[in-house]
């Protein structure tokens, strides 16, 4: 049966909390799960246009999403929501019992799920009311203007009752506006000038400890609720995220994490603030900065290292325990949050060079996401969550500061090379071949990873030797191509022709990286076919590395590359654009004379002609630079400077010719 909005409404009007809480707690069984409230006309439109289409045989444009339908037959449903959003905004400003003040912000939290509906909800009061509830203290304006704010309050939910009569309609309205300055004088102001601090008035501080107790389990529910409505509402509505800002809404919500931060005892609700601190930092970029110039990345780093309970070691280690039993999930689901806010922070100045306190404050860090690396999880899509996020930070911090991956002690360590500990080297080999078997989302999921390893590679020399050896073995099969090798090296040579350009670019640069940016190396591992993007882009199609290429050129070893005995015997016969030993093909000239030669050859030139004065190809050709260019315009170029040089060659020869013979040669 669906609820009756209308009888909700007017059961809020009346104030009768048990209806209320019965009404509603049918309306959120009914809409639990539903994310778009008018399914059924939806389907019936549907079913309306297919039958047309297939009675006229033509479609009418249908827009991308459901959500940008005509909200004609939506509007009388969507005007009861709305009514209903502010008509329960009004109602959980007055006191409430705590299990209907519950029920009533899960009801606000299936209506924020519809950006159409909230008007009500992006409003200074509404998120002033949603913040308090979620232990979120804002800034609010002066006492003194309390007089006009009410009047906008009576002109905002003056439409909320639509009785038959006016004299109802006036009384529910003031009904409304009693309930909102009982909520506002049950606080006291507190503070000087603009904007000042609303603190809890005295009535709240005297109630009875055991009281407290007594609520405690009900007002975390509470708090959750209003921080999950506050989060779809900041993450739906532009609106609301500006205001969020204006209001200083970050601030507060930075010192409650803070305090739940610095606190020994465990703080409710953490982590939809935490989940909250991230929208607000990924949607409004002031709010990146404002975080970091309130040392957001260093308390951020706390937290992550009060969640895992961290335990140090010297320098920049983190004892690690194998006994120790797998982090919970709802543990994860909070360290994954502060993972996600520092990336937001820490994007921000990856390019720039840190100082040396800003260095050691991201060596710290990195040592923490060394861990976090190696920990296991309860659940592998937690773990492959957890890692993900991980690995975004460790891409964005300054690479100098990445040493402290590899500078633990190896006594204890699983992988070894070289006399260095490659534990951490050798888990993000494993995410990133996880990520290769997946094959979905590649530039978001796969391209992080590669990155990481690229520039790793290119700084620190254990880890270019350790992944060459995983990655680029020495060559044995020289009979199949390397794009259908099997092999990490095959998948990622089938990247380097994908379809996205930064997946081709990220798997191309990481395999140049481990052979030392040496090109015939690169082709011999991935062919010359499969190597032309990379060398076409980055000017090296003649075969040798330019000046000043790469500015970490100098750090590579003048190592050579060790040859199988396989790949000795097979070397002369193997074709360089494909990678591997080709079938020896017959001659398909045998039997022709010369003359019949040279006119296939004309022929052959004819058709390239033709198919490129009629721009179905451009024929191109590698320049001094190692770049490619049009071959057409090389050879009219050429020409032109012969041209030139033999007219310049005739004048020095009529110059240096007697008067007589000159005038001679001239007639």
């Amino acid at each position: 049966m669906v609820p009756d909005v209308e009888r909700i409404i007017d059961s809020i009007a009346q104030g009768d909390q048990d209806t209320v809480q019965l009404l509603l707690d049918s309306y959120n069984t009914q809409y639990a799960e539903c994310f778009f409230f008018n399914t059924e006309m939806q389907e019936r439109k549907k079913q309306r246009q297919l039958e047309e289409f297939k009675k006229n045989k033509v479609r009418d444009y249908a827009p991308d999403s459901e959500s940008d339908t005509d909200l004609d037959d939506d509007e009388p449903d969507l005007l009861l929501r709305q009514r209903l959003a502010t008509a329960l905004l009004c109602f959980i400003s007055n006191q409430l019992q705590p299990a209907v003040l519950r029920v009533c912000l899960h009801t606000l939290r299936i209506l924020s799920r519809d950006w159409r509906a909230l008007g009500p909800l992006v409003t200074d009061s509404a998120l002033f009311t949603l913040a308090h509830l979620g232990g979120v203290s804002l800034q609010q304006t002066c006492p003194q203007q309390e007089g006009e704010k009410a009047e906008d309050l009576q002109v905002s939910y003056s439409h909320i009752h639509r009785g038959s009569q006016a004299e109802d309609a006036c009384c529910y309205t003031s009904l409304l506006l009693l309930q909102m300055a009982q909520f506002i004088t049950a606080y006291k102001w507190s503070g000087d000038g603009g904007h000042v601090v609303l603190a809890r008035g005295k009535k709240d501080t005297r109630e009875e400890d055991s009281k407290e107790e007594e609520m405690e389990e009900d007002g975390d529910v509470c708090s959750k609720e209003a921080m999950k409505v506050l989060c779809n509402v900041i993450y739906n509505s532009p609106r609301a995220q500006e205001r969020a800002s204006t209001l200083r809404l970050l601030q507060g919500l930075w010192e409650s994490l803070k305090q739940g931060i610095w606190s020994r005892a465990p703080s409710s609700g953490q982590f939809y603030k935490l989940r909250l601190l991230f929208l607000l930092t990924a949607l409004r970029p002031e709010l990146r900065l404002q975080l970091s110039q309130e040392r957001g990345l260093s308390v951020l780093t706390t937290a992550l290292e009060k969640c895992l309970a961290v335990r140090w070691g010297e320098g920049y280690e983190v004892l690690s325990d194998s006994t120790a039993p797998p982090i919970s999930k709802e543990m994860s689901q909070e360290v994954i949050e502060i993972l996600k806010t520092l990336f937001n922070i820490a994007h921000m100045c990856h390019r720039q060079e840190p100082d040396e306190e800003e260095a050691a404050l991201y060596r710290h860090l990195a040592a923490v996401l060394r861990h976090c690396l190696l920990l296991s999880c309860d659940g592998e899509d937690t773990l492959e969550e957890l890692q993900g996020h991980t690995v975004n930070i460790l891409s964005a911090l300054p690479l100098p500061c990445l040493d402290v991956l590899l500078s633990v002690r190896v006594d204890q360590a699983s992988h070894k090379w070289e006399g260095v500990n490659m534990d951490c080297v050798h888990t993000l080999l494993l995410f990133m071949d996880r990520r290769l078997n997946r094959g979905h989302k590649l530039k978001e999921k796969l391209t992080p990873v590669l990155n990481l390893l690229t520039e790793s590679s290119r700084v620190h020399r254990e880890t270019r030797h350790y992944l060459r050896q995983k990655i680029l073995p020495p060559l044995r099969d020289v009979a199949t191509r390397p794009e259908q090798d099997t092999t990490l090296r095959g998948q990622l040579v089938r990247l380097m022709t994908h379809v996205d350009t930064d997946v081709k670019h990220c798997a191309a640069e990481l395999l140049f990286v481990l052979c030392k940016e040496n090109v015939s190396r690169f082709v011999k591992y991935t062919g010359y076919g499969n190597a032309a993007g990379l060398l076409a882009a980055r000017g090296l199609l003649h075969g040798r590395r330019n000046s000043g290429d790469s500015q970490y050129a100098s750090h590579y070893s003048s190592d050579s590359d060790s040859d199988t005995e396989e790949y000795r015997e097979a070397k002369a016969r193997i074709n360089l654009v494909t990678g591997r030993v080709e079938a020896e093909q017959p001659d398909p000239m045998e039997g022709m004379t010369e003359e019949e030669k040279e006119q296939e050859a004309y022929h052959l030139i004819s058709m390239i002609n033709r198919l490129s004065r009629d721009q179905i190809i451009q024929p191109m050709g590698v320049t001094a630079e190692g770049r490619l260019a049009p071959i057409w315009g090389q050879m009219r170029n050429s020409t032109l400077e012969e041209e030139e040089d033999e007219d310049e060659d005739e004048e020095e020869d009529l110059d240096l010719m007697p008067e007589g013979g000159k005038d001679k040669q001239m007639k």
